[in-house]
């Protein structure tokens, strides 16, 4: 897989797998990012402390990219992603079409079905 191209590049697809890989990634940056603060002694109460708020900071655009990318296999807009502002709906939303339901089937106005590349 290539990370730089899932993390940096508007442009394309990713499958069901990409996605959660990347996601999984994203999460993983956090909490190591929160078991640093905890261990440096800069967590508040919730755990979260300055080196996990760069790290967010640091992880939206990339977010973005692995977020629109799947909408664009489920041919629909990047846009899409600003669903999850809908409170409860949105974010339940993003995860049954963007995690579970399968992209459109060969190539759409997004590019080739990347399960079969």
């Amino acid at each position: 897989m290539d990370w730089k191209y899932l993390f940096t590049s508007l442009e394309g697809r990713i499958g069901r797998k990409e996605y959660w890989l990347g996601s999984l990634a994203i999460a993983a940056i956090v909490v190591v990012a929160e078991l640093i603060d905890m261990a440096a002694g800069t967590a508040n109460a919730q755990g979260f402390g300055i080196i996990s708020a760069i790290a967010v900071l640091a992880l939206i655009y990339p977010s973005i990219v692995l977020y629109a990318k799947r909408w664009h296999d489920r041919d629909k807009s990047g846009w899409w992603t600003l669903i999850n502002f809908v409170p409860v709906i949105g974010g339940l939303w993003m995860l049954i079409e963007c995690g579970f339901l399968r992209g459109t089937d060969g190539p759409n106005r997004f590019g080739p079905d990347p399960l079969k590349g």
